[in-house]
């Protein structure tokens, strides 16, 4: 055996720790020899299976020992080192490589080093390696990002020695202020960071900077630099915890003044209330002059978080009672908080004003040209205050409610004319995890069309436009013994790639009872119909092609092309014109056109467009709390579904699950591809929202995530909008996550602006909900505030008019004798209170309003209840007037 064989036995062996002692006899065309073997040996393990992993495993790092010792120079030594396919989830042996490293020059080490380090996916990893070259060549660290990452995951391995550690590095000085620079907190970093553990970085680096080993102002200038770039709070945390670890003098926090304005102004909630308070300590240090508070104050007063908001306004006022003659400068700030949305931030910024205003003409007139942003309700006392100028110019023009406009279905592009494009489409709808309806639809029509049109040449087009799948490989093809998910069945069927394997002898599939199910059987139908059909009567084209992207299909279209498989004496399938009959549109003047075709899927298309296709009845009850061992779940409301007659007696048999009578599953157990099995009933909104309201109530009740993603496109599709529909967007408008509650309010958007939106139902759901606990009112007031925004006041209100008794009479949860108020009722009368004054809302109070109102005190529900209550006499007032 000769030296180069030797060397790729211990590769194929896996015995890494003999590859050095193998290589060093080796001259250099030996080497290059070898290494172009070795290449040889890497393309053969890249291009192997999954079932090779445990060999691939075994060889890589003899592998990349081998390749580093023949590699000439240290780019291409570099790239083979960093290679991320030959390291799989171990580290490299850094000792072996050292080894087989040892006789190159210190220049050369030291550009490897470098290369290796300028590798962002592999720095951090490569860190050992990369330490121990730059201290062999005697170059300087590098500090990339992933160096950083590397050299903090070694020090702070050492665990409760972290400040040792630091002590005895040779690259402290070097790392420290990159740890305020990278892109992304460190992760060593960012995962010890309490400022009151000795253990952890923040109490390590002061401690080290008081021993002058390292610079204090580099950290309190690099924390300050990282806060003020801004990020997600949790990412700036660990900056923060230096800072209050190293607790900055009065002139270090001096120094920064500039810097803590603009945090304040910008930063995240936390950072922002940190630099306030530091603001609030040179204020009272006199460290802090007028004009620079008032600068910080115009930017604070401008934030939406009330904390703050009030925080500024205490900081106003103390500056103002040190130095009374500060007023001028410190007061038109005021006019920020005019306009903040919470009316009680504008009181406690007009009594400001009342107890500090002066004579001067220029700061009334100024603050009297801000006070058009009061509310209503504070608008005569700026007037009493400031003078006519502070009164708003009279707006005689009715209230316009501003909806979003109603969405229009976008139509399908045609089937793909040529094979070319059809191979093509199908590729993409294959290797997407994402497909949409349309790419779906028109890959699977566009199969259909040309296998019948000429199936050779489709396969012929198909077949490299699938190489990379699994089930194409005559080696792999034989763990295939079941259909192909999605449309490879189809395609299969067109390239005629039977399963090879054997099934087992007794298969049971397990189903869960969740809506899912039955959706899916509809939607595997109707691809193996297909996949049949190919090999033994092609269909000219599918029946059941939408002709929009919701998946409803236009009854007059349908029409037509039953009347061009009659032309050519086509037999329409049994699942495809089913799977037709359930997304067709609900149009009667369809129904003299599938009359006259005189054939019978003529007239069953004109039955069902008739009584026969109406939609299954959805009945509400309310289901007992329930009690887990992994938990409980709350007494809550769900809608059970009925049958459908016509599809159980005259459907395919897998219509029949998804057509019978269904009670409300506990939870959904299956999941995925939800356009496409919303598609499946596009013209049923009622059965679909009943279907996925498990889904919406583990939003709100579970603190699930997602579970709302299909609410706008259920709210897009067609039929009858009733009470599952409305049931679900309440629901969703109190789920814990900010982003399902966006959904929610889209989905009550666009029934608004479609006309579909009963208001008074939908409050009703949600008072049902509030007493039930299903929604809390915080949540839902985020989102009505939300809806309001946009300009919707009128809706919002009529459906806050409904939903508010539960809470004012007592039966809403939280509000039983002896309780407190429920946290966020006084937000949600503050909403409703913002509707009524925009809209200019004349209707009665809301039962158990006046008993809140005359409650007294000064809690948030009752001075909102308050508010709510004379914005309605003031409306119905100038509405009696009116008439």
């Amino acid at each position: 055996m000769t030296a180069t064989a030797d060397v790729l036995a211990a590769v194929r062996t896996g015995r890494v720790g003999a590859v050095p002692g193998l290589l060093k006899p080796l001259d250099a065309g030996q080497r290059r020899a070898l290494l172009a073997d070795l290449k040889g040996l890497r393309a053969e393990l890249r291009a192997s299976g999954w079932d090779r992993w445990q060999e691939r495993d075994l060889m890589s790092p003899a592998l990349v020992v081998a390749g580093a010792g023949c590699h000439t120079g240290a780019a291409a030594a570099a790239g083979w080192i960093g290679a991320r396919d030959m390291r799989r989830w171990r580290q490299h042996p850094t000792n072996v490589l050292l080894d087989v490293l040892a006789g190159r020059e210190p220049r050369w080490l030291g550009d490897l080093a470098h290369r290796l380090a300028a590798r962002a996916g592999t720095a951090a990893q490569d860190y050992p390696l990369i330490s121990e070259l730059v201290r062999l060549a005697g170059c300087p660290m590098p500090t990339t990002d992933g160096c950083v990452e590397g050299w903090a995951q070694a020090v702070g391995a050492s665990g409760n020695r972290l400040t040792r550690a630091l002590r005895e590095d040779p690259h402290l000085a070097a790392f420290t202020p990159r740890l305020f620079e990278t892109a992304e907190p460190v992760g060593s970093f960012a995962w010890r960071c309490d400022p009151d553990d000795p253990h952890h970085w923040p109490a390590a680096l002061v401690c080290l900077a008081t021993e002058g080993r390292l610079e204090r102002a580099v950290l309190l200038n690099g924390c300050v630099a990282r806060l003020l770039r801004g990020g997600k709070p949790a990412e700036l945390k660990p900056y923060q915890a230096v800072l209050r670890a190293l607790r900055p003098t009065e002139e270090e926090e001096a120094e920064r003044a500039a810097d803590w304005i603009a945090m304040t102004a910008d930063a995240p909630s936390s950072v922002a209330g940190d630099a306030q308070r530091t603001l609030a300590r040179l204020a009272a240090a006199g460290r802090l002059t007028s004009p620079v508070l008032a600068e910080m104050s115009t930017a604070a007063l401008f934030r939406p978080e009330k904390k703050l908001v009030r925080a500024q306004l205490v900081l106003i006022r103390q500056q103002l009672g040190r130095d009374p003659a500060a007023a001028p400068e410190l007061l038109p700030a005021l006019g920020e908080a005019f306009g903040h949305p919470d009316t009680d931030i504008q009181e406690r910024a007009l009594n400001l004003a009342a107890a500090h205003l002066t004579d001067d003409p220029d700061l009334r007139a100024e603050l009297a040209d801000r006070a058009h942003l009061l509310s209503p309700t504070h608008r005569a006392r700026a007037v009493d205050l400031l003078g006519p100028a502070a009164a708003p110019a009279e707006d005689t023009g009715p209230y316009r409610e501003t909806l979003p406009p109603p969405p229009v279905a976008s139509p399908l592009a045609p089937a793909p004319e040529t094979v070319q494009e059809t191979a093509e489409l199908v590729a993409a709808v294959v290797n997407s995890r994402t497909a949409t309806v349309e790419e779906f639809e028109r890959a699977l029509d566009g199969l259909v069309r040309h296998a019948h049109r000429d199936r050779a040449a489709l396969a012929e087009a198909l077949r490299p436009a699938l190489a990379g799948r699994w089930w194409l490989d005559p080696e792999q093809s034989r763990h295939y013994t079941s259909e192909l998910p999605g449309l490879e069945h189809v395609a299969a069927a067109v390239l005629d790639q039977l399963p090879t394997g054997t099934p087992p002898a007794a298969f049971v599939t397990w189903r869960s009872d969740c809506h899912h199910t039955g959706l899916h059987a509809v939607v595997g139908a109707r691809l193996d119909e297909a996949a049949r059909l190919v090999t033994t009567r092609p269909l000219p084209f599918l029946l059941a092609t939408p002709t929009v992207e919701t998946g409803s299909l236009d009854p007059h279209v349908l029409v037509a092309r039953l009347a061009e498989y009659r032309r050519l004496g086509a037999e329409p399938a049994p699942v495809d014109f089913a799977q037709a009959l359930l997304r067709v549109r609900r149009d009667a003047e369809a129904i003299p056109g599938a009359t006259a075709l005189g054939t019978p899927e003529g007239h069953r298309l004109a039955s069902w467009l008739g009584a026969a296709g109406q939609p299954a009845p959805v009945t509400r009850r309310t289901a007992s709390a329930v009690r887990y061992a992994y938990g409980s779940t709350p007494a809550r409301l769900v809608l059970d579904t009925g049958e459908r007659p016509t599809v159980l007696a005259e459907f395919p048999a897998p219509f029949h699950e998804s057509a019978g009578a269904r009670k409300a599953s506990e939870r959904c157990w299956d999941g995925g591809e939800d356009a496409l099995l919303i598609a499946v009933l596009p013209e049923d909104r009622e059965t679909l929202a009943a279907w996925w309201l498990p889904a919406v109530i583990s939003c709100a009740v579970h603190e699930g995530r997602d579970g709302t993603a299909v609410l706008p496109s259920i709210t897009a599709a067609g039929g009858p909008v009733g009470p599952a529909l409305h049931l679900a967007v309440a629901t969703a408008l109190g789920a814990r996550h900010p982003e399902d509650r966006l959904r929610a309010v889209d989905a009550l958007l666009t029934l608004a602006g479609r006309g579909e939106l009963d208001a008074a139902r939908l409050g009703e759901d949600l008072a049902e909900l509030l007493r039930m606990g299903t929604v809390k009112p915080n949540r839902l007031a985020d989102s009505l505030r939300t809806a309001a925004a946009t300009g919707a006041h009128a809706t919002t209100w009529a459906v806050l008019a409904a939903a508010l008794p539960a809470l004012l009479t007592g039966t809403g949860t939280g509000t039983r004798t002896g309780m407190g108020d429920p946290r966020g009722a006084g937000e949600l009368l503050a909403t409703a209170a913002d509707c009524v004054e925009q809209s200019a809302a004349a209707s009665p109070d809301p039962a158990g309003l006046a008993e809140v109102a005359d409650r007294g005190g000064r809690s948030r529900l009752v001075t909102q209840s308050v508010r709510l209550r004379d914005a309605l006499r003031r409306n119905r007032s100038v509405s009696t007037e009116d008439e």
